[in-house]
């Protein structure tokens, strides 16, 4: 299904603004629907506004609060003049409409009306109000509360006042209706609050009912932090005067609060505010957890990789202090495989989702391994393609693998002091990589074995590929001379 945006640009001729304000709706809506009890979908005409008589629905929303009218989607559907006439009367009388009777639907009873969308002098869509008659309801307070509140807002809707072109969606999503609803009037007392808002404001610290309360003053006061306190202050007193805010968190009484505030002004009059609250303290706690165990674990990584560096560094310590020469090369080889699984944490150590950017490592362990290689330091190491980014229980044992490869390729495949060239490419698909390794040496013994390979580099390599990456190795002579390693492994989830 297209989008929105999608939709408009295909089948309309609105504007960049005109496009941004049916998107602030859309933002929006959900909060109206659940207001309204109702079904919201927009209807945008497909020729000059004045003379409609085509429609297309660009976007549906069902209400939370109630049942639906449309089960099916309606996103795409045409609605001609003749089956909805209000439609057009909307748009050239700038007015919301109503039917004066129900309308059935699938065998249920609809009671429709539509609102103008208005933006600037221009009315530039339609929106269905469509609410489900099929469950009988005893008004209560709340009904009550939603419903008026739902008129204000859809007034403001035709009247181009809502939503408010200063305020982007992405900074002011939520709280929702039902989290926690407080209505004020005119002068910023409390003239109706929901059972969920009740609660929070008792969870603040103010037990006793809110009604005709100063909710601006009481809330400063229930807020522990005082900068905090006189900017949720601020916010509600400046919606009671007309000026939309954005959400804003505040905590009291050890509980923390998200507020959002809204001003009522239907046809430019002021009906005061409305007040949306939700407990977020479990949230909140949880986030918080979820920090300090990342931060625990990156000072895990950061401190291993201390310890690693530590341990290379006496190796290497040991090495110059050895005679022989075979000690002494087994002692460097452990020097590189140590310092490869130090770079491993050491990124580890700076990420925040335990994921890591393997070519950057990649790169250095290949700059250390070509500086360590000794005699065969006229030899050419890059890599070619691109690893990605990938969980922190692959990356150890590949970067590991890889550097035995390439290390395995430096030491064998060229005579002291022969120029050559060491190429590590990579493919990555959708579920697997795959890593290739190859030389331009003089190739593999013809009774070469994998399997059977004695040196300790390949049987490392072996075991990490088989039983950590879970993936295949290849080794076999490359033409007309060299030898090429072909490594894949899968990305999916490990269990």
């Amino acid at each position: 299904m297209s989008t929105l945006s999608e939709l408009l640009a295909q089948h309309t001729q609105l504007s960049g603004a005109a496009v941004g304000h049916l998107q602030r709706v859309v933002a929006e809506w959900q909060l109206l629907a659940d207001l309204a009890f109702a079904d919201l979908l927009m209807w945008v005409p497909l020729d000059a506004a004045e003379a409609a008589t085509d429609f297309l629905c660009v976007a549906h929303v069902r209400p939370t609060t109630g049942p639906t009218v449309h089960p099916e989607d309606v996103v795409g559907t045409h609605a001609a003049e003749p089956e909805y006439p209000r439609l057009r009367q909307a748009l050239q009388q700038g007015d919301i409409l109503r039917d004066e009777q129900p309308r059935w639907l699938l065998g249920v009873p609809v009671r429709h009306e539509v609102v103008p969308v208005r933006l600037g002098e221009r009315l530039i869509a339609v929106l269905g109000r469509e609410a489900n008659l099929a469950v009988p309801r005893v008004p209560s307070p709340l009904e009550i509360a939603y419903l008026g509140i739902a008129a204000d807002l859809c007034q403001m809707l035709a009247d181009g006042t809502f939503p408010d072109a200063d305020t982007t969606p992405e900074r002011h999503g939520g709280p929702r209706a039902g989290d926690g609803l407080l209505r004020l009037d005119a002068d910023g007392s409390v003239i109706y609050a929901s059972p969920n808002a009740l609660s929070a404001y008792h969870r603040m610290g103010h037990a006793a009912d809110l009604r005709g309360e100063q909710l601006a003053s009481l809330t400063r006061r229930l807020i522990s932090d005082p900068f905090d306190a006189a900017e949720v202050a601020q916010r509600i007193r400046a919606a009671v005067q007309g000026s939309p805010s954005t959400r804003i968190e505040a905590d009291a009484a050890g509980a923390t609060m998200l507020f959002r505030a809204l001003p009522l002004r239907p046809r430019g009059a002021s009906a005061g505010a409305l007040v949306l609250i939700r407990d977020v303290t479990e949230v909140r706690s949880r986030d918080r957890a979820l920090l300090s165990k990342d931060a625990t674990i990156r000072e895990i990584h950061h401190r291993v990789k201390n310890n690693l560096q530590t341990v290379a560094a006496l190796l290497r310590l040991q090495s110059r202090r050895t005679a022989n020469p075979e000690a002494r090369q087994a002692l460097q080889e452990s020097v590189r495989r140590v310092a490869s699984i130090a770079m491993v944490h050491e990124t580890l150590s700076i990420s925040l989702d335990e994921r890591v950017d393997i070519d950057d490592v990649v790169d250095r362990v290949l700059s250390m391994v070509a500086e360590l290689s000794g005699a065969e330091s006229r030899v050419v190491v890059r890599r070619e393609g691109t690893l990605g980014i990938l969980s922190a229980e692959l990356a150890t044992p590949l970067v590991m693998v890889l550097t035995e490869l390439v290390q395995n390729a430096l030491e064998h495949a060229f005579e002291p002091g022969r120029k050559g060239e060491v190429v590590l490419r990579a493919e990555r698909f959708a579920g697997s990589l795959d890593v290739i390794v190859s030389d331009d040496g003089c190739g593999l013994p013809p009774d070469f074995s994998l399997a059977g390979a004695e040196r300790l580099g390949l049987q490392i390599v072996r075991t990490l590929v088989g039983s950590e990456l879970r993936g295949s190795l290849e080794l076999h002579r490359r033409q007309p001379h060299g030898t090429i390693a072909v490594l894949r492994l899968p990305l999916t989830t490990r269990r």
